[in-house]
């Protein structure tokens, strides 16, 4: 099996469980989750529509494809394929917060180009700070401003629009994309240039270390006052004492 239909192979398969461990998350009737292979961030994801009648290879080979086809079915998909985001994004959240103490923002939402056969939804946290972010093509895109990376709220809402938007929308042309690959580097947060990779991979770890430390803080903080509360006593049920009556004056 080449390299780019791979996940085509995992969409097409009939026993999903029998995957190895190291690629499967999770899988449902409809969705596939396994691990990106070459991760770049700290959690990095794929959720794939399983090939299943009415559904056909042809049909989900990427982004573009589905949306040319059935309308409503292909918003199906879309939700079906939110819905299982949803889910994953939660579990990511309690590991963040497991594993490093705080949680950080998530971004879900397709290449316009990808590289690879079969639709793949990229759930990935927003720090990109992963050993496989090596050249400006991977940071580009996922840089969540440039326009490569298609948040998937935003493809959604193009099925709200007139159909004249949603048909240039849905265009999906790959030259009207692979050039942003090529785009300068600049971090997506503060957007400061950056000469080459390496600074720039130097720079959103000092992003995120900063942004950890603001929100370990933060928590500390409010465990402190919750801390405080609870040991606040309640004095609801408290009576004031009864004001002493003068003694009788004696004649």
């Amino acid at each position: 099996m080449s390299n780019l239909t791979v996940l085509r192979g995992y969409a097409q398969h009939a026993r999903p469980e029998r995957l190895p461990p190291s690629l499967l998350f999770e899988y449902t009737d409809k969705c596939l989750t396994v691990f990106d292979a070459f991760p770049k961030s700290i959690f990095h994801f794929l959720v794939l529509p399983r090939i299943r009648p009415p559904l056909n290879a042809g049909e989900l080979a990427n982004l573009r494809t589905l949306l040319k086809g059935d309308k409503a079915r292909a918003k199906q998909v879309l939700l079906d394929l939110s819905d299982e985001a949803d889910k994953i994004k939660k579990l990511i959240r309690e590991e963040m917060l497991n594993r490093y103490g705080f949680q950080w923002e998530i971004w879900t939402g397709f290449h316009a180009s990808p590289s690879m056969e079969h639709l793949h939804l990229h759930i990935l946290s927003n720090d990109l700070c992963s050993t496989r972010m090596k050249h400006k093509k991977h940071y580009n895109s996922f840089h969540p401003k440039l326009g490569f990376f298609l948040h998937l709220h935003d493809v959604l809402s193009w099925f709200d629009e007139a159909p004249s938007y949603f048909e240039r929308m849905t265009r999906l042309k790959k030259s009207d994309y692979e050039h942003l690959l090529k785009e300068d580097l600049c971090c997506w947060k503060c957007e400061r240039d950056m000469k080459n990779m390496p600074l720039l991979k130097a720079h959103l770890q000092q992003e995120w270390d900063e942004d950890a430390r603001k929100e370990r803080a933060k928590l500390a903080r409010k465990r402190k006052r919750d801390d405080a509360k609870s040991v606040t006593p309640d004095m609801s049920d408290i009576k004031a004492p009864e004001p002493k009556r003068p003694s009788p004056t004696v004649v």
